[in-house]
């Protein structure tokens, strides 16, 4: 087989795969298709009422057949076993047709209003359940995913592509049903009518069908080719109207101007080839229909003068051979819309066929942490293949005990705080929780375990005492005010114009960050954790916002297992052991005096910190460090 038919049968064969789970989610409402195919099914012969109704009116009232004049006429509409009869004028008839075709239109509305509204509610549901799975499925993949997918493509999943498979569901599969009963009505009534005529009228298809066949091949690279496109824009936007102040602070604007016309330029030029085919294709389309209607009238027109037809079937098939085409002239858009649903289909089910975070093998164990003991054995860990950004690292915290993790950047330090509440898995090793691998443990239970503070403080758009509680229902308000005395964040809280009803912006907007850095101190103290990791928590605080959380942190640290990561040793001194990472490895282990009596790593870390940086000791230092 060539490769172009070969690589067509394969896009049909995953189209129809796309297709069988896209109807999975009409499952629960095939009510609402059912009801909206029938009422389509029903409207066909009420929309095309006019052809036959202007017929009968044309052929029997207006200019009737000279062989059959009537002076009464009689028409008969039967129910059940009675015949209604209706004698009148020919004027009279032309009226009662009349009034037939009104109701048929008007009934036609009705059933078009009812399908729609089916059509669209049936959307909005199926809009719903998609995001819902969609969300669900975000809030249960890996730290990992989201490290190499940028947060516009994602949301890109969830609203453009999500509304794309609407316009599908309302505008495209079951319409097309409504226009294959149109169709095979319109064939069915012509062929009754006058075969011949019909023959001719249809003797066109071949030529159209040849146009379609061209312009889905033509157009089918350049909807994957734009909807790759509309990715690479939303990306850049999100990622650059969320960093602008960065863009502005360097005076970047210009350089990320072009960058934005080189992917506006490939969007712009994606959509042009799909418009040079929407521009050929409608007008051919309608150039076609019209040269089947020529047909009619020449064909038509010479059965009449030879009394083979009459006025009324002409007019009739010039009507139907319009009405027959408009769906097909609809198809440019039919199309677009079922192309463009499967290439959002497909980075949608892309996105839900994603490994979520390994659970254990066994069933999870549900456990509830009060005093915690947390041991790492020969702990191995790399982000991309055997590049390891941890060696094996061993030690244990005890039950109440407060251990540091020091060590310059890129040591390892913040790895551990994600490799213990699994955000990654370890390759060789083990981290143990009360004697139990963390693996085996219900992951819920494992982080609801851990209280935490970054450095990089994350605050959901809502009010402050929402953003200490979380959702979480059994904090009450007392707890949540409890919470922030003791941090001292009430002091600022009460300055705000509405306390703690106050409205905070995206990601803490309109807030500082020492004050969101309290609030985050608050939040981890109202959830009263078995653990408290802070991971460079006062890194970004001034030093009087400092000096007024240190009483707080050690009140904080009272009963429970303290996990510390900092670059100032100066806030580490009163914890019970040093951890000292280098170059992924553990190399001291003690309290800060035995550390700094050891004159080791440790000793040259906190003399870079506190020894004059021009001295040639600290230059020393320095070099030592590095090597």
């Amino acid at each position: 087989m060539p490769k172009s038919k070969r690589q067509e049968t394969d896009s049909k064969t995953y189209d129809l795969r796309l297709i069988k789970r896209l109807l999975h989610y009409m499952r629960p409402y095939k009510a609402y298709s059912l009801a909206a195919l029938v009422l389509l099914v029903v409207n066909v012969p009420l929309a095309l009422a006019g052809p036959p109704l202007i017929k009968a009116a044309i052929d029997l009232f207006i200019v009737p057949d000279p062989a059959k004049r009537y002076t009464v006429i009689e028409l008969t509409l039967r129910r059940g076993a009675e015949r209604l009869h209706f004698n009148g004028s020919p004027f009279q008839g032309v009226l009662f047709i009349a009034l037939i075709f009104f109701l048929a239109l008007l009934l036609a509305f009705v059933i078009q209003y009812v399908q729609a509204r089916l059509l669209q509610s049936m959307g909005q549901y199926i809009m719903y359940d998609m995001r819902h799975q969609l969300f669900d499925k975000t809030q249960k993949l890996p730290v990992r995913f989201y490290d190499n997918n940028p947060a516009g493509l994602l949301m890109t999943r969830l609203t453009a592509d999500v509304d794309t498979i609407n316009e599908m569901f309302t505008g495209g599969l079951i319409i097309v049903f409504g226009d294959i009963a149109l169709a095979l009505y319109i064939i069915a009534y012509m062929f009754k009518v006058n075969w011949q005529l019909a023959c001719v009228s249809f003797a066109i298809l071949p030529l159209l069908l040849l146009l379609t066949v061209w312009f889905r091949r033509g157009t089918r690279k350049a909807f994957s080719e734009i909807r790759t496109r509309v990715m690479h824009l939303n990306t850049f936007l999100q990622e650059h109207i969320g960093g602008m102040a960065v863009v502005q602070l360097f005076n970047l604007e210009s350089r990320e101007m072009r960058k934005f016309e080189e992917i506006n330029t490939a969007h712009r030029n994606a959509n042009l080839s799909a418009v040079f085919y929407y521009s050929m294709f409608s007008p051919a389309v309608e150039l076609i229909g019209i040269s089947g209607v020529a047909l009619i009238l020449w064909f038509g027109g010479g059965q009449v003068m030879r009394n083979l037809a009459t006025i009324g079937t002409l007019i009739a098939f010039i009507q139907l051979s319009r009405s027959f085409y408009e769906p097909i002239a609809d198809l440019s858009d039919r199309y677009s819309i079922f192309q463009s649903a499967m290439s959002a289909a497909e980075r949608i089910f892309h996105l839900l066929d994603e490994k979520e975070a390994s659970q254990p093998s066994t069933p999870a164990r549900r456990i509830e942490v009060e005093q915690a003991r947390i041991e790492f054995r020969h702990v191995w860990f790399a982000y991309r293949d055997e590049d390891w950004v941890l060696r094996d690292v061993s030690f244990v915290a005890e039950p109440g005990e407060r251990v540091a993790f020091v060590g310059h950047t890129g040591a390892g330090k913040t790895t551990l705080v994600n490799l213990l509440l699994r955000f990654y898995e370890i390759q060789r090793g083990q981290i143990l929780l009360n004697g139990i691998d963390i693996r085996e443990m219900d992951v819920n239970d494992l982080r609801a375990s851990f209280g935490v503070v970054l450095q990089d403080v994350h605050l959901f758009s809502g009010d402050i005492a929402g953003n200490i509680r979380l959702g979480a229902t059994e904090i009450t308000q007392q707890e949540v005010l409890a919470a922030a005395r003791a941090v001292h964040a009430d002091n600022f809280i009460q300055k705000l114009p509405q306390g703690y009803e106050t409205e905070v912006g995206e990601r803490g907007a309109g807030l500082s960050v020492g004050q969101k850095q309290l609030i985050s101190f608050a939040r981890a103290l109202a959830f009263d954790p078995a653990v408290l990791i802070l991971d460079e928590a006062t890194s970004s605080v001034d030093t009087e916002t400092e000096s007024l959380i240190g009483d707080a942190v050690q009140q904080l640290m009272l009963g429970r297992t303290s996990l510390v990561v900092a670059h100032r040793l100066s806030t580490i001194r009163s914890v019970n052991k040093i951890i000292v990472l280098h170059k992924g490895e553990v190399r001291e282990i003690g309290t800060h005096q035995d550390l700094l009596a050891r004159q080791g790593l440790y000793s040259q870390l906190y003399q870079l910190q506190f020894c004059d940086p021009e001295s040639p000791a600290h230059l020393q230092t320095l070099a030592g460090v590095q090597t």
